[in-house]
């Protein structure tokens, strides 16, 4: 197991380094170049040549990406031309809140999903089958923003069932340890700080939930049925295992296989593709921070994100790699 987690971390130096380096060359194709894009349309050729001395943009290109590499590699990625903090900083401030939101979201997604798929699969042509079918595919359609919309206004607006937006209520005096509320109202005792909180991710979760639950829906739904037309599953049939013992070691766990591999790419996508989600509930995470970042072109900050999603989703895939090992020896052989 040791070695395989070494073989996959060194297999993603060449991956980040190549990420790297599109970074620095549209970094470097910006129009007017990074200064411009600092300074705005109607700077003076002085000030964007006082910016990019400052900058170290006047060197050779060679010397400008090792810094670029240099200062990525000690986590200084700049600072935002909208709060004037280190981009950094920032996403420690904020990304708690979407790893919140994101976790709660797959973890819907999955314990609906996966059920959902495996009991369509065994009740093929059935009224659950087709159910789950036609629901997939209606989850697929469904813009996430609209159907965030749709949620606040019935259960929030009109019910006053859920909060309508942020993470927590103004008047809830909470104390923050980790970033994560929740897990802070477990740390510190403070369980209606904790319960407010979950109030506040369900709505938003429910919403980011629904293309990935419908893919995971349709994923194992597939592959149960392939699995369970297989040789092994009809040889441990006639050897007169229990049905339940096929069922679980035979087939749901060879079927799960390509669902891990769903799961994992679908999680690094929920944690860097909240934007609409949380703008819509103004949840105060990572998404919503780079929206801004967008309609101010600040560069630093979209930047960061890239390569701090880009972070995600490797270390993502070598948990993805992992749960493979686990769930089929093979893997560890090989």
């Amino acid at each position: 197991m040791l070695r395989l987690v070494v073989r996959r971390l060194l297999q993603l130096i060449p991956t980040l380094l190549g990420l790297s380096v599109l970074l620095f060359l549209w970094l470097d194709r910006l129009p007017g170049g990074p200064a411009s894009a600092i300074l705005g349309e109607k700077a003076t050729e002085a000030e964007v040549a006082r910016i990019n001395r400052a900058l170290g943009l006047d060197q050779p290109v060679y010397v400008q990406y090792w810094r670029f590499l240099k200062r990525i590699v000690e986590l200084d990625l700049g600072t935002s031309t909208q709060t004037g903090q280190p981009v950094w900083d920032e996403f420690v401030l904020r990304f708690p809140a979407t790893v919140e939101l994101s976790l709660l979201a797959i973890l819907i997604a999955v314990a609906v999903g996966v059920p959902l798929g495996y009991f369509a699969a065994r009740n093929r042509g059935g009224w659950l089958d087709v159910t789950a079918v036609s629901g997939s595919l209606v989850g697929i359609c469904i813009p996430v923003f609209f159907l965030a919309l749709i949620l606040k206004g019935i259960f929030a607006v009109n019910l006053g069932i859920f909060p309508s937006y942020g993470r927590q209520d103004t008047g809830i005096d909470a104390t923050s340890v980790t970033g994560f509320a929740v897990l802070d109202g477990v740390l510190t005792g403070e369980f209606d700080a904790s319960w407010d909180a979950i109030m506040h991710l369900i709505l938003p979760a429910v919403a980011l939930a629904s293309i990935p639950l419908a893919v995971i829906v349709r994923m194992t739904r597939a592959s149960v049925l392939e699995v369970q037309d297989e040789d092994y599953v009809r040889t441990a049939e006639a050897k007169g295992l229990k049905r339940s013992v096929v069922r679980s070691r035979h087939v749901l766990r060879n079927a799960m296989l390509p669902v891990v591999t769903a799961v994992g790419l679908l999680t690094g996508s929920l944690l860097s593709g909240a934007v609409l989600t949380e703008s819509v509930f103004s949840f105060g995470g990572i998404g919503s921070f780079i929206r801004t970042a967008i309609d101010a072109r600040d560069y630093p900050v979209l930047v960061g994100f890239i390569m701090f999603i880009a972070m995600v989703y490797v270390l993502i895939n070598l948990l993805v790699d992992l749960a493979y090992s686990l769930i089929d020896p093979r893997v560890r052989v090989h």
